[in-house]
């Protein structure tokens, strides 16, 4: 295990000194959470990293948050709805939505790369992206 961490660790660390972000225990904490529970709130990454290292501010820790999104080191995804949530993935994926208790899942884009879907008229634009939420009931709400 501790092999897995030590090399999380270090591509966390080039991540951070490629975005010429500095590199700190709180963020290093802060990714660690996002990546223990994906799909998480900002308050409740906050709690996991105060479990994990102690005494960090709310502010650090959505600073941290924010700062590692831009980068692309985090991704926040915000289902219609929901406040904005991270995690950890930053592949081009999708995710499956319960409508009732709010479970939020990874899933595969259905073809191809990315942006994996193609819109009829781009307008100029470049697309890079293409944000799919699947909503429906999860088994356990069905």
């Amino acid at each position: 295990m501790e092999r897995t961490d030590s090399r999380r660790d270090d591509k966390l660390v080039q991540a951070l000194r490629a975005a010429n972000l500095q590199v700190t225990a709180q963020r290093l904490a802060v990714y660690k959470a996002v990546e223990e529970n994906p799909h998480s709130m900002a308050d409740d990454i906050c709690l996991a990293v105060k479990r994990e290292i102690g005494v960090i501010s709310r502010q650090t820790v959505y600073d941290s948050l924010n700062v590692m999104a831009e980068h692309g080191i985090v991704r926040r995804i915000q289902p219609a709805g929901s406040a904005a949530r991270y995690e950890h993935r930053v592949d081009n994926h999708h995710h499956l939505a319960c409508r009732r208790c709010g479970n939020l899942i990874d899933i595969d884009c259905a073809v191809g790369e990315a942006p994996c879907m193609t819109p009829q008229q781009n307008h100029g634009y470049q697309i890079d992206e293409a944000e799919v939420t699947y909503w429906g009931l999860c088994p356990a709400c069905q």
